[in-house]
């Protein structure tokens, strides 16, 4: 008995002393500020439990995608991984990140906006500390001055009457350009920014019923209608087909720029109360924007998803969503964390970019085929501002896009609707 009492005591200490398991995190290198709130958060949860021990390495930006993708073809992805939300659906058709729904407290979850969470198949496959959100800015002073008025989530300005206040303010020859499109943008800016569009307008980039069907979705006539207004914004000289640069609204070459809260911070230095920020237009069924920016997922290779689990746990409680928020000026995914804001807080002056992503966030399609979407619209997009016929650009997209599922066998889809047909 005795010694049986020491096996015990000894396999308790040999417990007790123990080091903590390594969970290993990769993610991008990002500004100075996010990557050191994000060291501040890992230092924080590893002195919270001594069962787990984050180690994070961070990766070039530049070579961050040839890098997970590359890992994930041998199988040696680390625990964790950094993703752009788009592009989850994607590495979850592959196999590479597993589904959260059974490891993380739903409590925590639920309580994300939109813009907190990547689905694919309507399981939940990442998570996300903060969001960005779309916004019409412009000047207070300069709208008094030409007697337009503030548009308000209660009244937006509709699409065709902010059409109508571009060309007034054009006739005016105070404004060479009234509106800045963010024109010098390119790659996901154009599908983050402008699909929301076609979303406001009753169409969208791909019937999301079934994912697989885009002719008479992206050229519908609720589609085509938003590629004539986007076509003439140029050939009216409402807006710069090739900017030289992307100061026109700050230095007060535009009354207009439509544009990301990620210029919240800079704005606000710049033209104190006489910043006015609105919501994007509406073209029929209410303003939207795109939803979800940079989130966590937790990889197949991992070989300790509990503790890859404590940590995103960690990261979407509401104080750490209220720090990384203090740190980069960037939205926070619950009302709980925006609570702790001074900025984002009920009152707080950039409460505007918290009910804008709370009322309008409308997430990016949840296929595997979103990378071939964007591309396709984004040279669609292109075409319209070089003068190509809105029904030959779209349909040009929706056959690229279209041939690229059927390619891939509808990325799962197919075989989800062959399945449920038998």
């Amino acid at each position: 008995m005795r010694r049986l009492a020491l096996c015990v005591l000894a396999a308790l200490a040999v417990r007790a002393s123990a080091a903590p398991v390594d969970v290993q995190v990769w993610r991008h290198d990002t500004g100075d500020a996010e990557m050191a709130a994000s060291r501040r958060a890992v230092e924080r949860f590893n002195r919270s439990q001594d069962k787990w021990h984050v180690v994070v390495e961070a990766i070039p930006q530049g070579s961050y995608t040839e890098s997970i993708t590359a890992a994930s073809m041998v199988g040696q992805l680390p625990c964790v991984i950094a993703i752009d939300q788009p592009t989850v659906p994607n590495f979850a058709w592959a196999g590479h990140v597993r589904p959260l729904d059974d490891l993380l407290p739903p409590a925590a979850v639920r309580q994300l906006l939109q813009g907190g969470r990547g689905t694919y198949h309507g399981k939940l496959y990442s998570v996300g500390q903060f969001d960005v959100v779309l916004a019409l800015f412009s000047r207070r002073s300069q709208l008094d001055a030409l007697g337009v008025r503030v548009a308000t989530i209660e009244r937006p300005y509709s699409a065709k009457e902010l059409y109508d206040i571009l060309l007034k303010v054009k006739r005016t020859g105070r404004f060479r350009f009234p509106l800045d499109l963010n024109g010098k943008g390119k790659g996901e800016w154009v599908s983050y920014g402008f699909s929301p569009w076609l979303q406001s307008a009753g169409a969208d980039l791909i019937d999301r019923a079934s994912y697989l069907r885009v002719d008479g979705v992206l050229n519908s006539p609720a589609a085509l209608g938003v590629a004539r207004y986007y076509a003439h914004l140029f050939k009216d000289k409402l807006a710069e087909r090739n900017p030289a640069d992307e100061k026109s609204f700050e230095q007060g070459r535009s009354l207009f720029q439509y544009t990301g809260s990620w210029k919240a911070r800079e704005y606000t230095a710049r033209f104190g109360a006489d910043l006015v920020v609105m919501p994007p237009p509406d073209f029929g069924h209410g303003p939207k924007a795109g939803a979800a920016s940079w989130q966590w997922a937790i990889t197949r290779d991992c070989p300790t998803p509990a503790g890859a689990a404590a940590f995103l746990t960690h990261l979407i409680s509401a104080p750490e969503m209220a720090e990384m928020s203090r740190a980069t000026g960037l939205i926070p995914v619950s009302e709980a964390s925006a609570a702790l804001t001074e900025h984002y807080r009920t009152g707080g002056d950039w409460r505007v970019y918290f009910d804008f992503a709370a009322r309008y966030a409308t997430p990016r399609p949840a296929t595997p085929a979103y990378p071939a979407i964007s591309a396709a619209f984004e040279k669609a997009m292109a075409d319209l501002r070089g003068g190509k016929e809105p029904a030959e650009a779209m349909d040009e997209a929706v056959e690229a896009i279209e041939h690229d599922i059927a390619r891939n066998n509808g990325y799962g889809f197919a075989q989800r609707k062959t399945v449920a047909s038998q």
